[in-house]
């Protein structure tokens, strides 16, 4: 559908107490260092609360808008650097510069996104271009829908941190506006200390995938017992694969079947098609860190399952058997080599001049299932609906839990040329579902 966005306002929100001096400088880790300067976003949907009538609308809207700068405010001082502004790879100038947020409204219903998620829709609530991290750690749109409803987007850089290190930033965001900020574990940014800073120079950064145009973002939903039938696909297992081994198994094998089938322009022939799964180190780590350990604390396990994969043949249980193999060896040795640092720049180095050439073409999964992405109640209940938005990177899912069932939304990045053919495959077909969330699709007929 066709809707605008206009923007009403725009500022900068400052901590509501000045940083220390001992603190304004923030050393960015090895891990902060490489990766990309891109802001991770999600948009989350708040309908308009039953009890106001229309004449209310503006006030109600304006009165959340207060509580949100005011929580924001007071929250940037607990998560000083994201107040700052990020020199390079190098550091965070923690000089209380402020959060950079927006105002805006939209002439839409809320249901005219939620009853069928459009991602690309998605990035029209967003502030800022998601390749636009630079200098800035974080921003965030607040939009008015035309029938009382909100939602609030937020991207923050991923030079600062990762997906937990966002949701522990939000959710701390939200608890401070229901007044309960003091119950929240304070962050600690202590990620140098575990993963030195290295010298970068001469490193091209690593931003394979990473591309302007030509990417098609679709949402491909998965209800429980589809789920099932995908898992009960990985036969002979001594242990059942997870919802997300299963599905991002079968993605890939669907992936391969459709979208390999013809040379691929840029690709070589005996190219090497690898499977990556983000991994959070915190708990892997010896002694493990605390979840509220705030910076990029997650590297990549890479899998490099056989080509073809035929599913229907059973086989797709030895995609999940490298995935699992892969994941397994991200253990205390492999960390101890990581902080060392040296070896893992190498291949970092290698895999992205192989990626340029053609020789490996990486797809990769990340998967906030389990998330608290619904838990953000900012005293006026929790979001009905939360999503993410189309990426500027190919080959790319992720994995978000249905907001009913034990369900899988995958939101998938393709080049368009391959999305064709994906979206195409009848094998895929036969277990997403055609229809809307139920939940959303029952309840937001009242907004």
């Amino acid at each position: 559908m066709k809707f605008q966005v206009e923007v009403l306002s725009t500022k900068t929100i400052k901590p509501s107490s000045p940083t220390p001096d001992h603190l304004r400088h923030h050393k960015l880790s090895y891990l902060d260092q490489i990766q990309p300067p891109i802001f991770m976003p999600m948009v989350l949907f708040y309908p308009k609360e039953n009890d106001h009538n229309d004449l209310d609308l503006i006030s109600i809207h304006e009165q959340r808008c207060s509580k949100i700068k005011k929580a924001l405010s007071d929250t940037l001082v607990k998560f000083y650097p994201l107040a700052g502004r990020v020199h390079g790879t190098q550091y965070v100038d923690c000089n209380d510069e402020g959060a950079y947020y927006v105002e805006a409204k939209t002439d839409c219903r809320l249901s005219d996104i939620i009853e069928n998620p459009n991602p690309k829709d998605f990035n029209e609530f967003l502030p800022c271009e998601l390749d636009a991290a630079h200098e800035l750690p974080v921003c965030f749109q607040v939009t008015l829908f035309s029938c009382g409803g909100m939602s609030i987007a937020m991207g923050m850089s991923h030079k600062i941190g990762d997906a937990l290190s966002y949701f522990t930033f939000l959710n701390g965001l939200a608890a401070e506006a229901r007044g309960e900020g003091n119950d929240i574990c304070p962050p600690e940014f202590v990620s140098d200390k575990y993963f030195p800073q290295k010298d970068l120079s001469g490193f091209y950064q690593h931003r394979s995938g990473i591309i302007k145009q030509n990417i098609s973002t679709k949402r491909f939903v998965f209800d429980g017992p589809m789920v099932q039938a995908i898992r009960a696909k990985c036969v002979d297992m001594p242990r059942r694969p997870t919802r997300v081994e299963a599905l991002s198994a079968f993605i890939w094998s669907r992936y391969i079947a459709s979208c390999t089938n013809i040379q691929q322009e840029g690709v070589t022939k005996d190219a090497m098609y690898t499977v990556s799964h983000a991994v959070n180190l915190r708990t892997r780590m010896e002694p493990p860190l605390p979840e509220h350990t705030f910076g990029n604390v997650t590297r990549t396990a890479i899998a490099v399952p056989p080509v073809p994969v035929d599913p229907k043949n059973g086989t797709l249980h030895g995609v999940v058997n490298h995935v699992r193999e892969a994941i397994k060896q991200v253990d205390k040795e492999y960390i101890r080599k990581l902080q060392e640092g040296d070896a893992h720049l190498s291949f970092l180095k290698s895999r992205t001049e192989e990626v340029k050439r053609g020789e490996v073409v990486s797809f990769s999964f990340t998967s906030l299932c389990r998330f608290p992405i619904y838990d953000a109640d900012f005293g006026w209940g929790k979001p009905v609906y939360v999503g993410s938005a189309s990426f500027t990177f190919k080959n790319l899912v992720s994995f978000f839990d249905t907001t009913v069932g034990d369900g899988v939304e995958a939101w998938i990045n393709l080049l368009e040329e391959d999305m064709v053919k994906f979206d195409a495959d009848e094998e895929l077909l036969k277990y997403v579902s055609l229809a809307p969330c139920s939940k959303n699709a029952k309840v937001s007929r009242n907004y």
